[in-house]
């Protein structure tokens, strides 16, 4: 007997349409397996997804892998459509990002079931010795089928496993992480930052330019002479009974300032403008307080140079730099 033509085309329709909602209605969308003492990536599922929110959750998902040592073992990161969850466990971090639909027992029941497939696969001497990303590449597949599983039907097949994970979360519930700190946590010297975007980028601060380091020369000269004055009108102030005591105060407090300003201009800081126009502010005070002791060209050059330094320090952005071990 022949199919008809007709006929056969709408089942293939219904297929693909079939399969079409299938992916529009992921709620696991991304699984990660990490180190956790060195945030070395050991696994992880296959993406073939360009979503933006999906990519801005898989950076922050390699920042706080960086992080890991710091935080308690169940953590979750709140997002506008999708959310981060992981579970840390015998020196092995399992995370993933869902959608927010999905509920919060369904999400940890997904990593404590990754959990066990890897522990079954992997010892944890093998975890310790690997030494380069992404060792385990066979276990990919693996977690490609389990997050297929749970996008299929919905969570876990034992419904007495989700019972349990529901009530361990109402007695222990998982910590809400904040990033800002995350990210501050993970910045280090020459304002590099160990994490990078979900595009496989890392984070740097712009090269110093040669207005930067004019900028830093001139900071340490007016430093120095901060402190050299302090240093001097102190003896003074002991002699006359305290009476300059502020006098003093306001030069060391313009050195402190000034040192601080080179700080900043040289490393990544969060809440870098707040900090640079306040540092630029007691400069400024600093300096008109102590005019009698400057002249107004001295005036002008002390703040001139504090205004310069901030101006570069708010126009030092971070840089993006490829990342050869991002997903």
């Amino acid at each position: 007997m022949n199919r008809n033509p007709v006929q056969h085309d709408s089942q293939n329709n219904e297929v693909l349409c079939s399969s079409w909602l299938l992916w529009i209605m992921s709620l696991i969308l991304f699984a990660f397996v990490v180190r956790v003492r060195d945030g070395l990536p050991l696994s992880a599922s296959t993406d073939f997804e360009h979503n933006q929110e999906l990519q801005e959750r898989k950076h922050q998902l390699r920042t706080i892998s960086k992080s890991l040592a710091r935080f308690p073992d169940r953590g979750t990161v709140k997002g506008k459509q999708l959310n981060i969850y992981f579970v840390s466990s015998e020196g092995v971090s399992y995370m993933s990002v869902c959608h927010f639909s999905l509920p919060v027992a369904k999400a940890f029941c997904f990593l404590e079931d990754l959990r066990w497939d890897f522990t079954a696969c992997f010892n944890s001497s093998v975890v310790a010795l690997a030494a380069r990303p992404y060792p385990f590449l066979e276990f990919d597949s693996k977690i490609q089928r389990l997050k297929q599983q749970y996008n299929q039907s919905g969570g876990p097949v034992l419904e007495v496993t989700l019972a349990e994970v529901q009530e361990d979360l109402r007695l222990h519930p998982p910590q809400i992480i904040n990033l800002d700190e995350v990210e501050l946590a993970n910045g280090i010297a020459n304002g590099h930052l160990e994490q990078g975007p979900a595009s496989g980028q890392n984070q740097r601060l712009e090269p110093v330019t040669a207005p930067g380091i004019l900028s830093l020369v001139l900071n340490i000269m007016c430093a120095s002479l901060n402190v050299i004055r302090g240093v001097h009108l102190i003896e003074y102030t002991f002699q006359d009974d305290y009476e300059g005591i502020w006098n003093v105060v306001a030069f060391l407090l313009a050195f402190v300032c000034c040192a601080f300003q080179c700080h900043l201009y040289l490393f990544h800081s969060s809440l870098k403008k707040l900090k640079s126009f306040a540092l630029l502010s007691v400069i400024v005070l600093c300096n008109l307080y102590l005019f009698g002791f400057r002249n107004v060209w001295q005036l002008i050059f002390h703040i001139s140079v504090a205004s310069i330094s901030t101006f570069l320090t708010l126009s030092r952005k971070l840089q993006d730099r490829t990342n050869d071990c991002g997903v």
